[in-house]
């Protein structure tokens, strides 16, 4: 395996998977390996490492499918498992999965006994260039995402581009949008690269150079910010208001991907961005053009307003009663806790639906 030069996150490009693993959990062969999945990689991925020395499927927390499963109840359900099974401090928990085995596993992990260490594994593109990668743990509450978490360090993360080959094309695509918010955040010259790459048929020799350059441009704003005091809060383009299109979508019952939230997030957000900082209008067209055609369009109309308002205002980076969004002057300058009264919000959501 290769290590990718990250500073906070110790990131791993695998070259031989099985032997890569059978490396990363080596150091804990006298103690007990406890490995979290949910169903869908269960199926897909664990018999992959099933062999491997020191794992087994006696000591594997298969949990649910879907962000709906990101709660407490499934939390618990975890403990009690680490708990039946004997598992000590010393105790190490693999998360194998996407971006809500990592976030719940983490969580899991940061919290039992007081701090367990773990090793992620990301099988999807956006756990690898994004939950895996950062230290932030978490789960859902009382219909917000990610209310209740802490920041931890994974111990190491294992990031192999073939695990992606098992996705269909709605998740890789999902992932991606992480990715085009990461370019934004970098320049122009890789938004462009980015936009260029065709996601829906993907060369994934070139898709692990764009997510090693990916991983790396995260993995600046944490190491520059581990507990997002200040610049991490950059990571957040197109998450306030995703975040809102993402919870509405869960109070319907009619759950979106995390990363077509986020790429429906990016275009209000992009568009306040034009309107307060004078953010390329060329840009925000070429991307609102981009956006609609790859991800399709969030459905929802003015009688939303309110209560996305209210799941806006809620969100963890609102200070003295303000709402603050981390937008862009230009790609590559970001401008954080950018206040947005009421109005500007429900033009932003206009400029999305008439978009």
């Amino acid at each position: 395996m290769k290590f990718l030069n990250t500073e906070e996150t110790s990131v791993y490009m695998a070259e031989s998977f099985v032997d890569d693993v059978a490396e990363l959990i080596a150091p804990y062969k006298n103690e007990k390996i406890f490995i979290l999945t949910d169903e869908s990689t269960f199926k897909l991925c664990f018999p992959l490492i099933k062999d491997i020395e020191y794992i087994s499927e006696e000591n594997t927390i298969v949990i649910g499918t879907g962000d709906e499963n990101k709660d407490v109840r499934t939390l618990e359900k975890v403990w009690q498992f680490l708990v039946e099974k004997g598992a000590s401090r010393h105790s190490l928990l693999l998360n194998l999965g996407g971006g809500m085995p990592c976030d719940l596993g983490g969580f899991a992990a940061a919290t039992f006994k007081r701090g367990i260490d773990f090793i992620n594994i990301p099988t999807t593109l956006l756990a690898q260039v994004d939950a895996s990668v950062g230290g932030k743990t978490g789960i859902n509450f009382g219909g917000y995402k990610n209310e209740i978490g802490s920041f931890m360090q994974a111990k190491k993360v294992l990031v192999d581009i073939d695990l992606l080959k098992t996705l269909d094309s709605e998740n890789l695509i999902s992932g991606f949008a992480e990715m085009i918010k990461h370019a934004i955040l970098e320049s122009d010259e890789l938004l462009d690269e980015t936009l260029s790459f065709d996601i829906e048929n993907p060369n994934f020799e070139e898709l692990k150079e764009l997510v090693a350059k990916s991983i790396k441009i995260k993995d600046h704003y944490v190491t520059t910010d581990p507990h997002e005091k200040n610049i991490r809060k950059a990571l957040n383009l197109g998450h306030t208001i995703g975040h809102a299109f993402e919870s509405l979508a869960l109070e319907r019952k009619n759950p979106v991907l995390h990363g077509y939230a986020v790429a429906f997030g990016l275009i209000p957000e992009l568009y306040l961005a034009h309107k307060k900082l004078g953010f390329p209008l060329e840009i925000l067209k070429k991307l609102t053009e981009y956006i609609n055609k790859v991800y399709g369009k969030f459905d929802f109309d003015e009688s939303d307003f309110q209560w996305l308002h209210k799941t806006i205002s809620h969100d963890k980076k609102n200070q003295g009663g303000n709402i603050n969004f981390t937008l862009m002057k230009e790609c590559g300058e970001v401008a954080i806790n950018t206040h947005c009264e009421k109005n500007e919000v429900e033009e932003a959501l206009k400029y999305y639906i008439n978009s």
